[in-house]
């Protein structure tokens, strides 16, 4: 669902590496995907925690802003350390620090079994603020590894693959995650009482337990353990860096870099605050239980993953325009299908219950059409899309209200690299430090959720609560119209 991006540093034994790399780009691989997948089992534990610890909406919420504060708090660190003295990880190496945030964050899982034992929220959200600063670490050092796994020329190709396995991740986490938390280990264990002293129902005659969500993230923490090894075992090619880090704060001169901060903010925080309520409220709009909610979830950022692969061809420069529209609607099927069989081998869903779905990629088709291969057009067509969805949503009920929501999905996939492209565009020397300062802004995804469930809290329910996000993308729309060009030259 959420990528970051560095410079790609120089290398000069890129070109010794390239034959025997295979296995080791589907090592670094797999960690796009676990961290795809993990971030959005934070929408699967926001329900399963308002239940257990009977919260409020804007209570539940705290799941995100301890997540993705953690994404602040951890690259404004690195950032100052790097401004005073020099990129860390150009020291200890670019091995060990994915070693480490592979290590802190199995730490992080590894401390959900307490939280859940002693029934303790607060440690909860420790554990999920630790589980934030690994990905951190993991975002900063991954990414220039899957860069130098080749030629040059081909590195972009490289980092879209591993950002479409992170797409891949958030799709399945909701129906994988969702059926090992609200159904297989959730019979393993005494259920979950309420204040009343009554047993926790999920739906009808199953119940939550506290082993539902220590044994996954157990699992997960060993699969973290299982890289770190394989890290470690595995041969990698060395990484020197001939950029100079840097001091003081001179990317800030740049204001269509600061005006890219707050569309990042806005980004993140609108995405990821539609996702975390979206279980919630399909209860509220539907009445339906977790366990079929969740199926919902999944259509929406299986959305995001179709949108980034259409993207990766509506951006290149060497395909024809024939050659792009064809590969475009076959991508569109392709991956249709395979979110379509994903779900129905968990629920059985009907055809004719996820069909309405076809109707939005038509619509993100030719979306792309009048983007005309233009980051800022793009995203400003997306985006004003994206309001008149949630509009919709406001002005009407039941399923359609519904699809319109999941359909926001599609258009949410290219902003993220459209928005990091044009704020760090002519940045020169300042490029590394602008990126850095991109990536504190993840810390939208903190932020929003909280405010859109404090809205919800206040009117009592979150239907009306999706003006929240409008702001977010009429800001983005903004950006791409006019915000981009305003850092052609530096603020004085």
């Amino acid at each position: 669902m959420i990528e970051s991006k560095k410079s790609i540093p120089a290398d000069s034994t890129a070109g010794s590496v390239q034959k025997s790399n295979t296995s080791v780009l589907m090592v670094i691989i797999s960690l796009f995907f676990m961290w795809g997948f993990i971030t959005c089992m934070n929408d699967i534990l926001i329900p399963f925690l308002k239940k257990a610890f009977e919260l409020s909406r804007s209570q539940s919420m705290l799941v995100q802003f301890s997540f993705f504060m953690a994404y602040f708090v951890g690259s404004a660190v690195y950032f100052t350390i790097s401004v005073r003295s020099g990129d860390p990880i150009q020291k200890i190496g670019y091995k060990k620090g994915i070693i480490a945030g592979l290590l802190l964050s199995a730490l992080g899982c590894i401390l959900f079994y307490p939280a859940a034992e002693m029934k303790i929220y607060s440690l909860f959200l420790s554990a999920l603020f630790i589980l934030g600063l690994g990905f951190t670490l993991l975002q900063i050092t991954a990414n220039p590894y899957v860069a130098i796994l080749g030629p040059a020329k081909s590195a972009s190709s490289r980092l879209n693959l591993s950002q479409g396995f992170n797409s891949f991740g958030t799709t399945i986490a909701p129906i994988v995650g969702g059926y090992l938390i609200f159904h297989l280990f959730a019979k393993w264990g005494e259920p979950l009482l309420n204040m009343m002293g009554n047993p926790i129902e999920i739906e009808k005659g199953q119940y939550m337990s506290a082993v539902g969500v220590q044994l996954p993230y157990l699992i997960f923490a060993g699969i973290f353990i299982l890289l770190a090894v394989l890290i470690n075992f595995t041969k990698l090619p060395e990484v020197n860096s001939s950029e100079e880090v840097e001091k003081g704060m001179g990317a800030l001169k740049y204001k269509h870099l600061v005006l890219g901060m707050v569309a990042i903010f806005m980004y993140v925080g609108g995405e990821v605050s539609i996702g975390s309520v979206l279980i919630n409220y399909i209860e509220e709009l539907l009445g339906y239980s977790e366990m079929k909610a969740k199926t919902f979830l999944a259509i929406y950022w299986g959305g995001a993953m179709i949108g980034r692969f259409l993207g990766a061809v509506s951006f290149n420069d060497v395909m024809t325009k024939t050659r792009k529209t064809v590969s475009m609607v076959a991508i569109s099927l392709l991956t249709f299908i395979l979110i379509y069989s994903i779900i129905y081998m968990e629920s059985k869903m009907a055809f004719t219950t996820i069909a309405p779905f076809l109707g939005f990629i038509v619509l993100n088709l030719l979306a792309f059409k009048l983007g005309k291969s233009k980051a800022s057009r793009s995203l400003m067509i997306f985006a004003l899309v994206v309001v008149t969805l949630l509009c919709t949503t406001m002005l009407s009920t039941g399923a359609f209200a519904l699809w319109c929501v999941l359909g926001i999905g599609l258009f949410n996939s290219i902003m993220w690299s459209n928005i990091f492209t044009l704020a760090i565009a002519d940045l020169g020397k300042y490029t590394s430090q602008g990126s850095s300062l991109l990536v504190m802004m993840i810390l939208g995804g903190a932020i929003m959720p909280l405010i859109q469930a404090s809205v919800a809290d206040a009117i009592g329910g979150y239907h009306y609560s999706f003006f929240v996000p409008i702001i977010c993308y009429l800001y983005l729309a903004f950006y791409g119209w006019k915000g981009y060009k305003m850092g052609k030259t530096s603020i004085e």
